[in-house]
């Protein structure tokens, strides 16, 4: 194993020396006068021919290759490809824009996901790499018996791992629609290329020392852009250690413009909309007829005067977009609603935690912090993709010394994304509000294009308060160079870094379910005689098939990038955690006790997500199903029940059944307890 890790160091090493040189002379290049969209498309492919070349090389023919690496990729190794393939879009671009908008709240991202690995650690990854095979429905096949909970499991899995790779592939939309200028559909399908060069080929042996060099790229990408700004601000290169200074600085800020009369009366006319709105929902169907009645007249009066087309244009399309019924009417102006209240509000204060209602401390807002700090932990513990690295070691010992590295390298970022909101909310509030709405700089109008940016002079006064600016909170770190005015090229930089989070992940995310799909259906059930061919033209065909449906789904803009990867994680969470946690550490634990808590788990938190995220469905047809959140825990924290609900079942029902045969009993001690040689 020495002699093999030396050349892989030496190969790296000079890959991530020659990106350097790569930046530096496209710097220089952008100093010379080459244009920014030639820099973005240089960065896009560049890595994505990178990415191609290591997938063609290490194509396979193998299915351990093809599964699972051969199992034996070094730990340090697998620590950095579990980086990668762990830090995706939501955590590259969405953490940093959810730790801006929410502060101390956004916080339970970064322990929850960090607290996760620990789990990992202790209660699963070396009892899966001991029991061996290729994916998580077969530790569940093997330790309950049957392919009743390897279908289960393998349901769960494309399930919750669909979802998550949506969420990357609409961050690769939006990535090459803003810096490479391609229409955000067609960027989504460029996007989808570049994963399957990586997957298709080589399998997990392709996707593992691509994630590798992927790592390399978007830690550097992450670091480079904040520790420039660090030192600007600063005068110190160190953003992890410097960022509390700024936040004393954003305390200070904040006072000063929440209670401004320009900022108070900005958030009076938002609240008076809001208001408007609820007032035409409450009237429907009249309102929607004036509504249509009132832009008609709008468009004849403007046509009888001197005026320019484009507002009679603009006025038109106003009303085209109208809804054409009172249900959509309804869902249209509730959304509106709900934005106009939101920038009615007065802004929470970066550092103060579980704020609202005037109390010192609001039940409601800790409690959701606490859930979705637990659900992402037992995500993270659960998620297929991530669990099935750990089978790609030599050896037990290897799988624990992996994600002690997988670890380290993820702290690398995580430690950095609060000094990233830090850095971007000073430089916002110092040199954007108060700026005149005449004189805003190129980054606004280049993000509003997209969709990701909103500015509105809702009190007409010529200079734009806080309340008038709305962010996706998904732009933030990829707008952060622009907003500090750095070289074109750390924007580049930065782009490509999170093409490669997005890429790493997906990567995984689609090899799992469609070797879910081909090994854990196709092969162990419908066909246990088919050829190592057939298993990998099966493999690569479905594949490539739940590629293009996520594609076709990202494509629609269903959420954002953190909503959707924090569905993926309490899906995963409520099926799986329960099931193998009780799997290694309760004998008593029963074949029907597991299926009926993956089903009713899973059920739980799916039926809560939906009725509490989505008042209508519209192209299923399905509206009114909205409802109260319990507690007030947010959708995003959904899988808080269907853990416990999952826990409760298998308890309850593997109680009252026929404990599992002997067999089943040493199967759970040999998992348990490994030889003492780390094999």
């Amino acid at each position: 194993m020495a002699d093999y890790k030396i050349p892989l160091r030496r190969y790296y090493a000079s890959y991530t020396v020659g990106f350097f040189v790569f930046i530096l002379g496209l710097g220089v290049l952008e100093r010379h006068g080459m244009p920014p969209r030639w820099i973005g498309y240089s960065f896009l492919l560049l890595t994505i021919l990178l990415y191609a070349t290591i997938g063609v090389l290490a194509r396979t023919a193998s299915v351990s290759e093809y599964y699972v690496a051969g199992r034996r990729v070094p730990a340090v190794f697998n620590g950095m490809a579990t980086g990668a393939d762990w830090m995706s879009s939501a955590s590259f671009m969405g953490l940093a824009g959810t730790l801006y908008l929410s502060g101390y709240q956004g916080l339970a991202y970064v322990m929850g996901w960090t607290g996760g690995y620990v789990l990992v650690a202790l209660l699963l990854a070396p009892y899966l790499r001991r029991f061996g095979q290729f994916t998580v429905p077969d530790f569940l096949a093997a330790r309950y018996g049957g392919n009743l909970a390897r279908l289960v499991g393998v349901f769960a899995t494309v399930l919750a791992s669909f979802v998550y790779v949506v969420a990357q592939i609409y961050a690769v939309g939006l990535i090459t629609s803003r810096f490479v200028g391609l229409q955000f559909e067609v960027g989504v399908f460029v996007g989808l290329a570049g994963i399957l060069v990586c997957s298709f080929l080589g399998g997990m042996r392709a996707v593992t020392w691509t994630q590798v060099a992927q790592y390399a790229i978007l830690i550097v990408a992450y670091l480079v852009p904040v520790t420039i700004l660090s030192y600007q601000v600063t005068g110190i290169p160190l953003p992890q250690l410097t960022y509390g200074q700024v936040l004393q600085k954003v305390q200070v800020l904040e006072e000063g413009i929440f209670d401004e009369p320009a900022e108070v009366d900005a958030r009076r006319l938002f609240h008076e909309r809001a208001d408007g709105y609820y007032e035409r929902i409450l009237s429907l169907p009249a309102s929607l007829d004036q509504e249509r009645h009132h832009l008609t007249q709008q468009i004849n009066d403007l046509k009888s005067s001197n005026v320019q087309m484009r507002e009679v244009a603009a006025l038109e399309r106003q009303r085209r977009e109208l809804p054409t019924s009172s249900t959509e009417a309804r869902a249209y102006w509730e959304t509106l609603m709900r934005q106009a209240g939101q920038r009615s509000m007065e802004p929470e204060h970066h550092l103060t935690p579980f704020p609202g209602n005037g109390e010192a401390v609001n039940d409601t807002a800790r409690l959701n912090f606490l859930s979705l700090m637990f659900c992402l932990m037992v995500g993270t513990a659960a998620l297929p993709h991530v669990l099935t690295r750990y089978y790609t070691t030599p050896s037990v010992r290897e799988a624990r010394n992996s994600v002690f590295w997988s670890l380290f390298f993820i702290l690398a970022l995580y430690l950095t994304a609060p000094a990233y909101a830090a850095f971007a909310k000073h430089e916002i509030y110092s040199h954007l509000v108060g700026s005149s709405m005449a004189q805003l700089p190129v980054w606004v109008s280049s993000w509003g294009k997209i969709g990701m940016v909103s500015i509105e002079d809702i009190n007409n006064d010529g200079i734009l308060q806080l309340a008038e600016l709305s962010f996706n909170p998904d732009v933030i770190l990829l707008a952060t160079p622009e907003i500090a005015g750095l070289p074109y090229v750390v924007s580049g930089l930065v782009a490509a870094g999170a093409l490669a989070a997005a890429l790493s992940t997906a990567d995984g995310l689609l090899l799992t379910i469609a070797s879910a799909l081909a090994h854990d259906v196709y092969y162990k059930i419908f066909r246990p005689k088919a050829t190592t061919q057939w298993r990998l033209v099966v493999s690569k065909s479905l594949l490539l098939v739940v590629a293009v449906l996520a594609a076709s789904v990202a494509s629609q803009k269903p959420a954002t990038i953190l909503f959707m990867v924090a569905w993926a994680f309490s899906l995963a969470g409520s099926a799986f955690f329960p099931a193998l946690i009780l799997g290694v550490f309760w004998k008593r634990a029963t074949a029907t006790g597991a299926v009926s808590g993956m089903i009713i788990g899973l059920a739980s938190t799916i039926y809560y997500m939906v009725r509490v995220h989505f008042d209508s469905i519209p192209w299923l047809g399905i509206h009114g199903i909205g409802m109260e959140p319990w507690l007030g825990i947010q959708s995003t924290a959904a899988g808080v029940w269907g853990v416990a609900a999952g826990f409760l079942t298998i308890v309850v029902v593997s109680l009252f059944g026929k404990p599992p045969s002997g067999a089943t009993q040493d199967f759970v001690e040999s998992v348990r307890y490994p030889e003492l040689d780390g094999s």
